[in-house]
């Protein structure tokens, strides 16, 4: 069974802090927008689609803790109220595309109640309410179609083989969605019919989602699988260890080219070298039409002590292969020269020549004879 990251009852929102993860599963109390904001800028929560869902129901709850102080507003007020919150929502992590497209379809569907003749300001909250609850059930059902779609594909694609290999980067499974998840839900799905023999994660430093989170949901899952270090990919690639690259996307543009976390770019370029397949698994919320090409991205420059230091529970002894833990005593400890300049960008962009597959809630996008994707008859009535 999948992981439940986010728990949501209307008025109620509960996320599981991936800071803590993997050595304690521990949730916390979503209360307001403030409450969502910080949860995302910190990266308690983090993924694409996971950010954008927790985003939109952390203002559902906020409003319903309004609903004893309707008095104090008129229909104009509340609508002022929604989208000055999403706009504070929208500059917590600036690359993703998924949030900024969701604050912009409540937006939307508040303004049209907002017109309606005989609105109100309880009928503004319900409209809202229910739009960011249809986002968490729709992701949930899109991540699914994504595996199922991506697992198919990989199926007939890689020549010769019934069972494939494959590696992922960074974690895109129920902990970076609403469930399920984009790349890890193709994963699972290979799992779930018998077509994956083995899979492998880096490790994705800095911030190390690969070996806390996606090691953390493959173990859950009884996935066979391994932890290899960033530096290692190039070696299993040469030992012909991997079948084909799946990662998620933060932004698919136009033309194809992807945003993903830092590292992925290099991953594409051995992939390419090596003949392995490279798969971009996103939903058509991560494609942002409006943007032609990939150098015109924003990407998100992270802290510099994020690069030099590692914090987890202290190590009290090896036994066999497992560490004994003590969970009581939570270290950071250095792990740099001091003095030393520090690069620290949360995404690089892969072009688009470099990927071989887009798959999405809709189906596999392929590139033309000219090398071209043609994402726009996936988006037409998204963008």
């Amino acid at each position: 069974m999948s992981l439940e990251a986010i728990k949501y009852t209307r008025g109620e929102l509960r996320i599981i802090d991936q800071l803590k993860l993997p050595h304690e599963s521990i949730y916390v109390d979503i209360k307001s927008s403030k409450d969502g904001y910080y949860a995302i800028l910190n990266m308690v929560v983090r993924g694409a689609p996971a950010i954008a869902i927790v985003a939109a129901l952390s203002l559902a709850v906020e409003l319903e803790t309004l609903r004893g102080k309707l008095s104090e507003y008129t229909v104009h007020s509340i609508e002022e109220h929604i989208a000055k919150a999403l706009d504070y929502l929208n500059a917590s992590r600036p690359t993703a595309v998924n949030l900024s497209d969701a604050v912009t379809k409540l937006k939307a569907a508040v303004a049209k109640e907002a017109a309606r003749e005989g609105s109100s300001v309880h009928s503004m909250i319900n409209v809202y309410q229910a739009r960011a609850e249809d986002m968490l059930d729709a992701d949930v059902a899109d991540n699914r179609n994504i595996g199922d779609f991506g697992a198919e594909w990989l199926s007939k694609t890689v020549a010769g083989k019934e069972k494939i290999s494959v590696l992922t980067h960074c974690n895109t499974g129920s902990l970076a969605t609403a469930g399920y998840g984009t790349a890890l839900g193709i994963i699972r799905s290979l799992w779930s019919s018998k077509s994956l023999v083995h899979a492998f994660c880096t490790e994705t430093r800095p911030y190390n989602q690969g070996s806390r989170l996606t090691a953390y949901e493959l173990v859950h899952e009884g996935i066979p699988a391994t932890l290899i270090t960033d530096s290692m990919v190039a070696a299993i690639m040469q030992m012909k260890k991997v079948d084909a690259v799946i990662v998620g996307a933060d932004r698919v543009v136009a033309n194809g080219d992807t945003a993903n976390k830092i590292g992925t770019y290099q991953l594409a370029i051995l992939a390419k070298y090596h003949g392995v397949k490279f798969v971009v698994a996103a939903p058509t919320t991560s494609i942002d039409m409006k943007t032609a090409h990939g150098k015109d991205i924003h990407i998100e420059q992270r802290v510099w002590h994020e690069v030099v230091k590692v914090s987890g529970p202290r190590v009290d002894e090896i036994v066999g292969d497992r560490l004994a833990l003590d969970l009581k005593h939570i270290h950071t400890i250095s792990t740099a020269a001091h003095g030393i300049g520090v690069f620290n960008p949360s995404f690089d962009v892969t072009p688009a020549e470099l990927i071989d597959a887009i798959v999405t809630e809709k189906g596999v996008a392929l590139k033309d004879a000219e090398g071209r994707f043609h994402l726009d008859a996936l988006t037409t009535t998204l963008n």
